[in-house]
């Protein structure tokens, strides 16, 4: 019953966190060579402040969500070779762990002052194509089957 609750949740987190990685990797970064440098850095800090306060509670919406929804099928997660679904499932939980990891990494690099530019840079590509994966992954989990 409270499965569809827990996708939509899930779904809206998904749309705001995928969302903002695409802009921030297909926009903003075609952005940066039409502006000088002290504008681009000023645009860059306020979304950068925005989306630390925001993120936090997305991150948690959406995580919270997923492990919810996963504890529904902790049957098929059990045995992750068993059918399509489960290794789909299985290989789009790793990956949403792995951009976990990146976040936390990401937080703790700011709150040292060790985030630099090649670090942000890689930190952002690195989640924008684990986005792709995983979105390839949630669909393929029910139409791709062998």
């Amino acid at each position: 019953m409270s499965y569809p609750i827990f996708l939509t949740l899930h779904l809206f987190a998904a749309l705001i966190f995928v969302g903002t990685v695409f802009f921030e990797v297909l926009i903003l970064e075609g952005v940066r060579k039409h502006l000088p440098l002290d504008v681009m850095r000023q645009v860059e800090r306020a979304i950068g402040n925005r989306a630390r306060r925001l993120m936090p509670w997305v991150l948690l919406v959406l995580y919270g969500a997923g492990i919810s929804m996963a504890w529904q099928h902790r049957a098929a997660l059990a045995h992750p070779l068993d059918s399509s679904f489960s290794l789909l499932l299985t290989l789009k939980i790793v990956l949403a762990l792995s951009v976990l990891g990146h976040f936390i990494t990401a937080m703790v690099s700011i709150k040292r002052g060790t985030m630099h530019a090649r670090r942000s840079r890689f930190i952002h590509l690195s989640v924008f194509f684990h986005m792709i994966a995983i979105v390839l992954l949630a669909k393929g989990m029910f139409y791709l089957h062998w």
